[in-house]
């Protein structure tokens, strides 16, 4: 069982456990944290899905109550399932070098095939994702996995940095890429999280600077509403009102909303800001779930 951020506190809502899980994803294991509610079968499943050099812990943090996305998630109604993407976590000894996204598009897919077969998924499902996580959620949603929406966060169309210094930057600067200015976390943020932090899986990493290549082949094939959030210390990616034009013109998907989230950094999840962004998220989800309704009469 995994810590929950908070103690039950008398006459408030229960909060759910967290517990590790292990999918079937065609052979595959992908390893995750599920948090259920804790009390009826779920409105919807929310699928977390982490960035590079993270895990699904980063969803779950540990240095303040209000940080976890799957305790909230579960509180308000949710399964939240957080995924250690292909080449992370369990998966990491049989993908050693990772995948393309193309192949973790269909690892994922069956991977939530086996979820879906073992655990109540409510309405749907629905895809909250962090940087490179976002575009794994693209990614499913051209593919044709069955969405209720996507919410995307750290991710945009064209790099704030110069491509070709990439690997460079991580080296150098990505703390401060990755992070902002450090009052954005609180106190014990960074040693808490080095246990989730990691290289980035080599075929993973390869691809990074195809992004702008890559990202309108799929936004012409995304249905499912979508809604991107930029932090205002986002600093790996352009958010500029010419940029995020440019970036919804591309998708095909209706709606398409663009928030901004003050007081924030690259690492969302992570900061003094999540709740804030997890709230948000949930209430899209909720936007999505109403919308599907209505057109199914």
């Amino acid at each position: 069982m995994i810590p929950n951020p908070a103690p039950a506190v008398p006459g408030a809502v229960p909060v759910a456990d967290v517990r590790e899980v292990v999918l079937d994803a065609d052979g595959v294991p992908l390893s995750g944290l599920l948090a259920e509610p804790p009390a009826g079968p779920p409105r919807a499943t929310v699928v977390a899905l982490h960035g590079g050099g993270m895990r699904a812990g980063y969803f779950h943090g540990q240095a303040h109550p209000d940080l976890s996305l799957l305790t909230l998630g579960a509180a308000l109604g949710c399964t939240v399932l957080a995924l250690d993407r292909p080449g992370y976590g369990r998966s990491a000894a049989l993908l050693p070098r990772g995948q393309s996204l193309r192949e973790q598009s269909a690892t994922v897919r069956a991977a939530l095939a086996d979820f879906g077969l073992r655990h109540p998924t409510g309405e749907g499902v629905f895809v909250v994702a962090h940087s490179y996580g976002g575009k794994l959620a693209l990614a499913l949603a051209a593919d044709g996995a069955d969405l209720i929406g996507l919410d995307v966060c750290g991710l945009g169309y064209r790099f704030a940095v110069d491509p070709g210094r990439l690997a460079a930057l991580r080296e150098r600067g990505g703390a401060a890429l990755h992070w902002g200015p450090l009052a954005l976390y609180p106190e014990y943020t960074f040693r808490l999280v080095a246990p989730l932090a990691g290289p980035m899986p080599e075929r993973e990493e390869r691809e990074i600077q195809r992004w702008p290549e890559v990202f309108p082949e799929l936004a012409a094939r995304v249905r499912v509403p979508v809604r991107f959030t930029f932090a205002e210390h986002e600093r790996w990616w352009r958010h500029d009102d010419e940029a995020l034009a440019e970036l919804t013109a591309l998708l095909a998907a209706d709606p398409v909303r663009v928030d901004r989230l003050p007081g924030a950094g690259h690492n969302v999840s992570l900061g003094w800001a999540a709740r804030a962004y997890h709230l948000c998220a949930l209430a899209f989800l909720e936007e999505c779930l109403a919308a599907r309704r209505r057109r199914l009469g």
